[in-house]
């Protein structure tokens, strides 16, 4: 996927749907201090492993902070993710965002919790949950890319090129990510990958 990003333009931010921009006053050990921080949801993401490709399946997707910080980076590679902001278990969730995003059919007690950790600490602090699930060509709905206009492309990695995908820096990707590649190295043993 090449990305033409045309008519650029920054404006301040009035109303939001997912953020919150706050001025936060406190004092640490005597000191009175502030802080800018971003009130936002907390996030599932998952690794997902198809067993016939031997491959792993990412999202590939434009993201303005990214574009933003480096005109040169029109997509990043990342993990199906979403939101958590519905009334819905974390692995229903993510259930639904491999749907969504990949087009994959995977059920919540086939989704493995690897952990959870916190994003963006110095400005949001919300917390991701990490999750991982194998796939085969039989759980496949659809051809994925998201809802409405989220524009995602899928892109399979080869298990055997994961090193030089991880130190690839020409490639954008989240830190979830390579942790969870790493994680799967450290597992892949005991985890039912045939």
């Amino acid at each position: 996927m090449n990305n033409i990003i045309e008519d650029l333009r920054i404006s301040p931010l009035k109303e939001t749907n997912y953020i919150k921009p706050l001025k936060v006053n406190f004092t640490l050990n005597g000191i009175k201090k502030s802080w800018e921080a971003v009130r936002s949801h907390d996030s599932v993401a998952v690794l997902l492993y198809h067993k016939e490709k031997e491959s792993f399946l990412f999202v590939k997707q434009f993201r303005v902070p990214v574009y933003l910080n480096d005109k040169n980076i029109t997509y990043t590679y990342e993990l199906c993710a979403g939101l958590v902001d519905k009334n819905m278990t974390l692995e229903e969730i993510v259930s639904e965002e491999i749907d969504e995003e990949c087009g994959y059919k995977v059920d919540k007690k086939d989704i493995k919790k690897i952990t959870s950790f916190f994003t963006n600490v110095g400005i949001s602090g919300a917390k991701q949950h990490l999750y991982f699930a194998t796939i085969c060509e039989n759980q496949k709905l659809h051809s994925g890319g998201g809802i409405n206009d989220e524009q995602i492309e899928l892109y399979f990695l080869n298990k055997d090129d994961m090193d030089s995908f991880i130190f690839d820096e020409t490639k954008a990707k989240t830190p979830g990510l390579i942790f969870s590649l790493y994680w799967f190295l450290k597992n892949q043993k005991e985890l039912e990958l045939k």
